[in-house]
């Protein structure tokens, strides 16, 4: 008897799951299903599990297809099955083609003499689905803006926060959703951020995993011209309306990307990005263009210091900064007047023009 094996969340159970367990039975006389424990989902997903695994369990167990089903043996994000298929010794584990740890499977198959099978993710008769998708439909995520940050960078980096200090950030439109991204990857417009929210996985708690903080997810989640109280996670000081600043926001891509965790430890001064973030929650409060223009030079001020190239000058131009963790990504300009804006983005070709973005009206009856 020719036994197989396969392991997965299976969260919420869907026609893409059921051919790929068909799939994999074709290979051998016996399947064996092992499901990921909640402890699991957790650790590999960033978020609680849609469906219990006692549940799950119950399900894939009617399933005509599939001979026997387990639940996690180990703790552990890739090899959480690896208990239960040294003692059920199958000749095939399956994997799908999709899978992003095909590589050390690869490896753990040849020490241990199990034929490794990459079989091609297909939907068989049904439209392409996914658990993410499904969690996404239900909780009616399908698209979200991005954002920038004026002023207060690193501040919402628990170990960076100071008491009585402010980071201060606004949405932006267009909208990103996973099939229609209109922006450069690596950007630093919360990108990471707004993808895990796509994905219905918690975006403050993804940031956290790759060391950085919490401001991407929590205005992307608020929406509008965002002040926030500096400190471990995310207390909302205040929000605005940020239409005073339509017409005046142009981003300009440098020409490389970057990655924020790279930049956690760099030197940098607090002192002045807290100067900073006062102005800019100063301005916010009272709606002033020229208020927050002082406040994003001051944070380019601490860029310049941090050694990034400076940025190129466009007529019109009250202030500039990189944003994110800068070194790379997009760059922001804030212009008086939107003659100026759109001028600059007509004449320079890694130009994109933004607006600011708050939910409101019928968006919020579907929240």
């Amino acid at each position: 008897m020719k036994k197989v094996f396969v392991s997965g969340t299976y969260d919420i159970l869907h026609a893409g799951h059921i051919q790929f367990f068909k799939d994999a039975r074709a290979l051998g006389d016996h399947l064996t299903v092992c499901v990921a424990s909640d402890e699991v989902v957790r650790i590999t997903k960033h978020r609680k599990p849609a469906v219990s695994e006692d549940n799950k369990l119950v399900v894939i167990r009617e399933l005509s297809c599939v001979d026997n089903v387990l639940i996690s043996s180990d703790s552990h994000p890739v090899f959480d099955f690896k208990k239960h298929i040294l003692r059920e010794r199958p000749d095939i584990l399956a994997v799908t083609d999709d899978d992003k740890n095909i590589s050390p499977k690869k490896t753990f198959c040849a020490q241990h003499k199990i034929d490794l099978v990459v079989l091609k993710k297909r939907p068989g008769a049904q439209k392409q689905i996914s658990t993410t998708l499904i969690r996404a439909a239900i909780k009616n995520v399908e698209k979200v803006p991005l954002r920038v940050d004026f002023a207060g960078g690193w501040l919402d980096v628990p170990k960076f926060a100071r008491p009585g200090s402010f980071i201060v950030n606004c949405t932006i439109t267009p909208k990103v959703s996973l099939s229609d991204w209109p922006y450069h990857k690596g950007a630093g417009l919360g990108g990471s951020a707004a993808h895990a929210i796509l994905q219905v996985r918690s975006g403050i708690l993804s940031e956290f995993v790759m060391g950085v903080g919490w401001q991407d997810p929590a205005v992307i989640a608020e929406t509008g011209l965002c002040v926030w109280r500096s400190g471990p996670l995310p207390v909302l000081e205040a929000k605005f309306n940020p239409q005073w600043l339509s017409g005046r926001l142009l981003i300009v891509w440098q020409g490389k990307d970057h990655t924020a965790s790279e930049h956690v430890k760099a030197k940098r001064d607090f002192e002045q990005i807290v100067a900073a973030g006062k102005t800019a929650a100063d301005a916010a409060r009272a709606g002033n263009i020229e208020m927050l223009s002082h406040a994003v030079r001051q944070s380019y001020s601490v860029q310049l210091s941090e050694g990034m190239a400076p940025l190129p000058d466009f007529a019109g131009a009250l202030a500039k900064k990189y944003l994110g963790a800068g070194h790379g990504g997009y760059a922001l300009y804030l212009f008086e007047q939107k003659k100026n804006r759109d001028a600059t983005a007509k004449t320079h070709p890694n130009s994109k023009i933004i607006e600011p973005y708050i939910r409101q009206g019928a968006e919020l009856l579907e929240t």
